[in-house]
């Protein structure tokens, strides 16, 4: 309400605008992250420079040198904090030593801004992952001639660090939102209205998130040798409603906060437990990420046609970084010789060749999009496991009966087979460990305990009913959802507050512990 109210003083001057939001959105990342913000500014120095000298460029050679520094920066401070800790370890692992990890950024910080971190451990910055790969955006775009340079480092700073998606995004384009910081402030009343709708629709969505987290979900992953099968079936699948719920309720969030300040963001989310598919549902599921990493890195790698030398390259590194994860360097002999006879059929056979170069990428962008998750076993089978979900619907749909179906039963059957296998990958998402997912699965395969089906749902109606609800008012279909957002946006501002005090009052009887952190702050 105080930055609102500042900014009515302000929103109708341009430059004025963007100075106030870029100090409050500086602010808020202090009070999130703390002397981070000096790693942000530097972010945001760095590509504004990269950005000016590769736009006054005319030599092709020296814009891919320029913007190889900046990818390479930015990936240099990215790759520090997320995966400093997995080098360490895996050093030590290989060469027997038993080197203590030590941070300097940690020393620099006490040093100079008389804080009390401690050096031997690594705190992730909130967002980083996303405001790095937001800033990346620009300097590409900048060289592929997409955009025009902003005006001043200011306006950069301000592009990078909007504070509704700042920490959990919606990763924003240089293209999609840049052009925005230039046009003056408009926002209708119905505008108003679905932005009010949003902010309401994505808090409802946190707190139920956190109702069937803390009534089930958590004590299912925290202690599977507790559970039955059963009970961990169920477990899953409310996992899976949610991570949907709590990240796309921030996004929401975000939309909204952003809609309200005249700032239009993408859609982050739509519907994707509708999907009938694995590629449909990474259409749908955190889009901003997925057509990221399909813009600037599954396209770049040459995208369903063929494989390029950079799809090798990745490819190498990606093997390179499982050998070290795994502390076993004979691995890298294997890999050599997989690569041996997949070259060597390639060789042979078109057909193989052409196989091999169409699902390269596909298999590249999901174990790349694992690893920016963290440097953890677990989040590379994830991300493989949807990969290769990928791949196998490729060549399904190539004879499917029911690619072009228009029953609802069919459908609605694939789109179970797909949450189910979407859910299935999740267990090695939400897992603590390896240990933990061997649990999980000994408790389906050997004591499912389908007798006590009827117990189970008696004893969680309340959190089952919550789920069962959530799932249904998830599919309901679009049309539906857009006439009653349509109603709310046009009601009369008393008429819409007290609906909203209405929604807020009945949240708090879900509230049953704190609200806890949102799942994509981690990343």
């Amino acid at each position: 309400m105080l930055v609102l109210a500042g900014y009515s003083l302000v929103y109708k001057l341009n430059r004025v605008r963007t100075l106030y939001l870029l100090l409050i959105s500086l602010f808020f990342y202090f009070k999130t992250s703390g002397v981070f913000v000096v790693l942000l500014s530097f972010t945001i120095c760095s590509d504004y420079f990269w950005g000016r000298v590769i736009h006054k460029s005319n030599s092709e050679i020296k814009r891919r040198l320029l913007l190889s520094v900046s990818v390479i920066l930015n990936l240099s401070v990215l790759c520090f904090f997320k995966y400093a800790y997995f080098f360490n370890e895996s050093f030590n692992q290989i060469t027997g030593s038993e080197n203590i990890f030590f941070n300097h950024v940690a020393q620099f910080s006490n040093n100079f801004f008389s804080t009390h971190f401690s050096v031997e451990k690594l705190l992730l910055p909130v967002g980083v992952s996303f405001f790095t790969f937001q800033s990346l955006s620009y300097t590409i775009d900048m060289y592929r001639r997409k955009i025009e340079p902003v005006k001043n480092v200011f306006d950069y700073g301000f592009f990078v660090c909007f504070f509704p998606h700042l920490v959990a995004g919606p990763i924003v384009k240089a293209h999609d939102f840049i052009y925005q910081i230039y046009q003056p402030y408009k926002l209708s009343r119905f505008e108003f209205g679905t932005a009010l709708f949003w902010i309401i629709n994505g808090l409802c969505k946190k707190i139920i998130a956190d109702y069937i987290a803390l009534n089930y979900v958590d004590r299912i992953f925290d202690n599977p040798n507790l559970f039955s099968g059963v009970e961990t079936i169920f477990g899953i699948f409310g996992y899976s409603l949610q991570i949907y719920m709590d990240f796309s309720g921030y996004t929401d969030i975000a939309i909204g906060l952003a809609l309200i300040l005249g700032y239009r963001l993408k859609m982050n989310f739509n519907s994707p437990y509708k999907a009938t598919s694995t590629s449909e549902f990474w259409k749908r599921w955190h889009i901003s990420l997925s057509s990221w990493l399909q813009e600037y890195l599954y396209i770049p790698l040459g995208g369903n046609r063929t494989g390029t030398w950079g799809s090798y390259l990745s490819l190498s590194v990606i093997i390179l970084f499982l050998v070290l994860l795994s502390g076993k360097l004979w691995l890298i002999l294997v890999a050599l010789f997989i690569a041996v006879v997949c070259l060597m059929i390639a060789y042979f056979s078109k057909s193989f060749q052409n196989k091999l170069n169409t699902n390269i990428n596909v298999m590249v962008t999901m174990l790349l999009g694992g690893l920016w998750h963290g440097s953890s076993w677990l989040f590379i089978i994830w991300g493989g496991l949807n990969g290769l979900g990928i791949m196998v619907h490729k060549l399904w749909a190539r004879i499917s009966p029911f690619k072009n179906t228009k029953s609802i039963l069919i459908r609605f059957a694939l789109m179970l087979i797909t949450l189910s296998f979407i859910s299935f990958t999740r267990i090695f998402f939400r897992s603590e460990d390896l240990t933990t997912v061997n649990t999980i699965f000994d408790r389906i395969n050997h004591h499912l305990g389908s007798d006590l089906i009827m117990k189970v749902i008696i004893g969680y109606k309340a959190v089952f009913l919550v789920i069962l609800l959530g799932y249904l008012i998830h599919w309901i279909p679009e049309k539906i959802k857009q006439v009653y957002r349509n109603w709310f946006s046009s009601l009369h501002i008393v008429a819409m507050g007290l609906i909203m005090l209405l929604a807020v009052f009945v949240m708090v009887q879900f509230m049953s512990g704190d609200m806890q952190p949102f799942i994509y702050f981690q990343f």
